[in-house]
């Protein structure tokens, strides 16, 4: 005779969440990864298992409110993935790489706006340049190829080697 407590997929055909079936243990009513880990997706428990452990994951989730455990999962399941990928990094090596894209592609973007504006001015028609000194072009130019050079070489916002990531995250 089987207990009460038991989930009705033991007592009758389904099997027991995803959890309980790697760990091989019973899976009872109150089982805590039996709402997030079902028995047809295996792959998401073992890889949380894998990177942070069960005991760990069943601290986490009793520490959490019921509302947001859902999310704390999904978030769990991410990183796990993505420290299968790549141990050392995990989110944080693919956020890093996506941020130094960003800020590839919006140098390329102001580069070609100033191109853009280069041509501008080069079709307009000249204007009466204004009256300046010789200190006063001097500085003017100085500023003008400093901000140009410190554009130009501007620092990757990221430590994680960009090789590395190239080939852990296919979508670049």
């Amino acid at each position: 005779k089987q207990s009460s407590s038991l989930l009705p997929c033991e007592m009758g055909g389904n099997s027991p969440c995803a959890s309980c079936k790697l760990l091989r243990r019973r899976c009872t009513k109150d089982c805590i990864f039996a709402p997030f880990f079902p028995s047809d997706e295996p792959h998401k428990f073992a890889m949380v298992h894998k990177v942070f452990g069960a005991s760990n994951v069943s601290k986490m989730l009793q520490e959490l409110p019921i509302h947001q455990r859902a999310d704390a999962v999904s978030s769990l399941v991410y990183e796990a993935n993505a420290r299968m990928r790549d141990p050392v990094y995990g989110c944080v090596g693919a956020i890093s790489y996506l941020q130094n894209q960003v800020s590839q592609l919006q140098m390329q973007l102001a580069v070609a706006q100033a191109e853009i504006l280069c041509i501008q001015m080069q079709q307009e028609p000249a204007l009466p340049e204004p009256q300046m000194d010789a200190d006063d072009k001097s500085f003017v130019v100085h500023n003008e190829l400093s901000s140009m050079a410190q554009f130009m070489n501007h620092p990757s916002t990221s430590n994680v080697p960009q090789e590395a990531l190239k080939r852990e995250y296919p979508w670049t």
